[in-house]
Order: structure tokens, then C-alpha cells, then sequence
């Protein structure tokens, strides 16, 4: 009865368009008021007090402000243009270079939002002068941008650890290999369709080889970044939180290289750094204390009873936890989908023997699905917002392949967990 009152409370605060993280507050404040003897909200400032000042989130900060700093500085550009002389010859042409582009940018920005828009921006004129089909031109980056919150840096892994306490390092290095096949496997698909739909392709183009090895002077930016980054962490040298503030001295330099850096460029990634730390902020803060209301009352182990009682084996308990994700994932905004879930439903996932870094790269799979699933799929606005023509629709029509791609790579992760333990057994 309790798991059924706050969903519907939780339904009924996000239709009423309140900001999310007022609704996941109120949701918390409501659900102690109702359920608790106790004043649970007497609390509260602690709790807010302790989830603000907590040092793991002080790299989220710093890998937005990175991210920031690369866009604006243009290496996304640069990055671009190098992989569209290395692969543009494929069939799908530029569609794979918004793939490999978005691969390499993830590895910078930690951010879906953030490859999503930088790619859009970079992409999309390109797609109109050579004449490609723009809903799946532009249902590709869309796709594409998804990799920026599985492979590492990434902001909601950062976040996932910190509700879970499970190793950042681990899930860091857990989101390789699993991000690199689901790259291919988007250019597979890219690749396919245009075999069997040759229009959809928008001509191939090829460049000579001189041209190919002289761009590749601009794929070291982003290389550099993430061998700062991930391997600072990987051995030993730096915390997540160290790693993510010599990731933004790096790219500090590489702006100054680039003769970016002006009071404009400052302003801008003061402000973009600013607005969006406050808003991830804000929810994780009201998350916290949802969380300790929703453990204060029972809800962890009532669920866990109700899903224990339904007798169902482990690999049938995470088959409906996979269900529930996709289902929620169409109408709940992704980051607070992680922070009102994730504490209820990873301890049925532990108690059920399987490994918390392996279940955060399958939830990270399951939350890349929902950010191009409608109605909520929020780069499927991205990419229209930047497209500022055409309706969404055509773009979520463009998305759709990929979804089914994700859904490969899911099945694939629970048939082969090693995937993403590979490389986070080492840490």
C-alpha cells in the first residue's frame, strides 16, 4: 500500500509540471507526514547540510565545467571534422562520424545533454549540404549523445555511486568496454539500413590519405583529456573528484592553445557550469532526503518482501526491474528516475547476487534508452531544439533503430556480465 500511495503521489506532482526537484521534496515531506510517527522533517537540514558538502559530488562540478570549456573552445569541431575524412566513405556517410564524434566527446563531458547539443550543432549543417534524410541524420545524434553518460567521465555514474556507495573508479572503468561495442553496435545499425535503404544514406565522400593522417592532429585534444581523466584514476594517482580537476586544468591548456579563452568564452562557461550543477544539484540534495524517508518508513525492505514473495528467480526479478525502467523511462525525466529508483531497487538487486558496479552499467543502458524514447526522451528535443525546423516527430521515427540497438546491448551485458567487470576487477 505505501509503494502504491508514493508512486501515485509522485505521479501526480510531475503532471502538475512542478519542477522536479520541488516534487521529489514535497513527495518526501508528504510520504513522512503520511507514513512516520516520527517528525521526520527535523532533519532535514542535516540532511542537506551532509549531501551538499559530500566531496564525491564536487567532481560533478568540475566535469560539467570541463565539458564547457571543450565545447566552447571548439575541439568538438575539430573532432568532427577529423572523423568525417576517416569515415565518411561507410555507407551512412556523416552518420558515422556523428557516432565516433559523440563516442570521443563522451569521453570528455560526462554529459548525454552536453554531446547531444555539441554534435547537433556541429552536425547538422553538414546534413543539409549534402543532402542527407535529417529525421535520421538527426535520430542518430540523438542516439549518439546517449554515450555521454556511459562512457566515463560520466555525471550519472558519479551519481549512482554516491546513492549506492559503490566504487566510482570501478564504474568508471566498468563503462569501457560496454561503451565502445555499443558505439559500434549504433554504427552497425547505421550501416545496415542504409545497405538495405541506399536513400537514407546521403552519398559517401571520401578523402586522401594525406588529408586523413594530417587530421588526426585533431583527435589528440580529446585523447589527451581522457588519458588525463581515466588515467589519473586508473592508476591510483588521483579520486574521481582529482581526476575531474586536472581534466579541466588540461583542458584550460588546450583552450589557451587554441586561443579561445576571452571574457566571453569565461562568461559562458561561468554561466553553462553554473546552471547546470544547480539543477543536478538540487535534485540530488531532495533525493537524499526522499531517500532517508523512504528507509525510514520500510520501503527498501517492503519491496524486496513483496518481490521475494512472488518467488520469481533472480535472472525473473531483473527481467521485470529491466520492464519497470523501460516503462518509467517514457514518462520520468532520466536523472530523477536514478535518484527516486535507484535506492529502493538496488539493495532487491544485491540481495538477489548480482554485482552492484555490473547493475549500474545495465541501469546506465536502461537510462540511455529513455533519453530517446517519447514522450520524455530529453535529446530527442535537444536535437530538435538546435534543428529549430521539420517537426519531432521525425526525429524520434530516426531514434527508433537505435533503441532496438540498445536493447541488443542490454542482452548482451546479462549474458555477458565479464563485459563490464573486465576492466573493473583491475581497479
Amino acid at each position: 500500500m505505501t509503494i502504491l500511495v508514493t508512486l501515485a503521489l509522485l505521479l501526480l506532482l510531475l503532471m502538475a509540471s512542478i519542477p522536479v526537484a520541488v516534487a521529489i521534496l514535497a513527495l518526501g515531506l508528504l510520504v513522512g507526514f503520511i507514513f512516520s510517527n516520527f517528525p521526520l522533517h527535523r532533519v532535514m537540514g542535516e540532511i542537506f547540510w551532509a549531501a551538499s558538502t559530500d566531496f564525491l559530488l564536487l567532481a560533478i562540478p568540475l566535469f560539467v565545467l570541463l565539458g564547457e570549456i571543450l565545447l566552447r573552445a571548439g575541439i568538438a569541431r575539430r573532432t568532427y571534422s577529423a572523423l568525417d575524412k576517416w569515415l565518411s566513405w561507410l555507407p551512412g556517410g556523416l552518420m558515422h562520424a556523428n557516432i565516433g564524434t559523440a563516442a570521443m566527446f563522451a569521453a570528455t563531458s560526462g554529459s548525454s545533454v552536453a554531446t547531444a547539443a555539441t554534435i547537433s550543432t556541429v552536425a547538422l549543417p553538414q546534413a543539409r549540404r549534402y543532402g542527407y534524410r535529417e529525421g535520421f541524420f538527426a535520430g542518430t545524434i540523438a542516439a549518439g549523445g546517449t554515450l555521454g553518460i556511459l562512457i566515463p567521465p560520466s555525471i550519472n555514474l558519479i551519481v549512482y555511486g554516491f546513492l549506492t556507495n559503490t566504487s566510482i573508479p570501478q564504474l568508471f572503468m566498468a563503462g569501457i568496454v560496454p561503451g565502445v561495442l555499443l558505439a559500434v553496435l549504433f554504427m552497425l545499425v547505421i550501416l545496415v539500413i542504409c545497405l538495405v535503404k541506399p536513400g537514407m544514406s546521403g552519398g559517401r565522400r571520401s578523402a586522401a590519405w594525406q588529408e586523413r593522417f594530417t587530421s588526426l592532429k585533431d583527435l589528440l585534444p580529446v585523447l589527451f583529456i581522457f588519458a588525463v581523466v581515466i588515467g589519473s584514476i586508473y592508476t591510483g594517482w588521483a579520486t574521481p573528484t582529482e581526476s575531474a580537476a586536472l581534466g579541466v586544468i588540461a583542458a584550460l591548456l588546450l583552450a589557451l592553445r587554441y586561443k579561445a579563452v576571452n571574457t566571453v568564452f569565461v562568461k559562458e562557461v561561468m554561466e553553462g557550469t553554473m546552471r547546470t550543477t544547480a539543477m543536478i544539484m538540487l535534485i540530488l540534495i531532495s533525493a537524499n532526503y526522499l531517500n532517508f524517508v523512504l528507509d525510514a518508513v520500510g520501503m527498501a525492505e517492503m519491496l524486496y518482501r513483496f518481490v521475494t514473495n512472488l518467488g520469481l528467480s533472480p535472472l525473473k526479478t531483473l527481467l521485470v526491474i529491466i520492464a519497470m525502467y523501460v516503462v518509467l523511462g517514457l514518462f520520468v525525466e532520466t536523472l530523477s528516475l536514478m535518484v527516486i529508483t535507484v535506492p529502493i531497487v538496488t539493495p532487491v538487486i544485491i540481495k538477489s547476487g548480482f554485482d552492484p558496479v555490473w547493475f549500474g552499467i545495465l541501469l546506465i543502458l536502461l537510462i540511455e534508452m529513455a533519453l530517446i524514447t517519447p514522450p520524455v526522451g530529453l535529446n530527442l528535443y535537444v536535437v530538435q531544439g538546435v534543428r529549430q525546423r521539420g517537426n519531432i516527430s521525425e526525429v524520434m521515427i530516426g531514434s527508433l533503430p537505435f533503441v532496438v540497438g540498445i536493447f541488443i546491448m542490454i542482452g548482451v551485458l546479462v549474458v555477458y556480465p565479464d563485459l563490464a567487470l573486465v576492466f573493473a576487477k583491475m581497479v
